[in-house]
């Protein structure tokens, strides 16, 4: 299977997990965190199909992934996972742990690879996953930080946002 092919499926999978979970939730902040996810991931997906475009298709096969399932595929098929999440204030851990997964996935995948130019490549999809969770968290940190500003005046010696 190639590698990119079985990357942006799992992004795909992602976007629309994300935006189902957006259209099934009341809570506006929950809302705004989903749909960015859901942009997020649309833009990961971008980035992986220029990177794809970029290399030879040789280079992207592997034998580690016929196996495997994606993180997501699953997740979009679990209707009391979205029944939990779609009130959670804190089901964004959840998509954290997914993210998580895909790191791991990628890593493990890369360590059962023979082919070093494909576990090459698998880690820096591993890499890629990883900047893309710190994205993340900063996108739940820009909606949160609303409600956890400190403006009292015993805090003023805190540094701004």
């Amino acid at each position: 299977m190639n590698v990119f092919d079985f990357a942006l499926k799992m992004e795909e999978d992602g976007k629309a997990y994300y935006e189902k979970l957006a259209a099934a939730t009341s809570v506006a902040e929950l809302k705004n965190i989903f749909t960015l996810l859901a942009e997020s991931e649309q833009d990961h997906h971008d980035q992986l199909l220029a990177m794809k475009n970029s290399l030879p298709a040789e280079m992207a096969e592997s034998r580690a992934l016929d196996s495997v399932k994606n993180v997501f595929e699953g997740l979009l098929k679990r209707k009391n996972l979205l029944a939990d999440l779609k009130k959670d204030q804190d089901g964004y851990e959840h998509v954290v742990k997914e993210e998580e997964q895909s790191i791991k996935l990628y890593e493990e995948l890369a360590a059962k690879e023979g082919n070093e130019a494909v576990r090459g490549l698998l880690l820096r999809l591993a890499e890629e996953e990883k900047r893309h969770l710190s994205i993340m968290e900063n996108i739940y940190e820009f909606v949160e930080r609303p409600s956890t500003y400190l403006a009292w005046g015993e805090f003023s010696n805190l540094k701004e946002f």
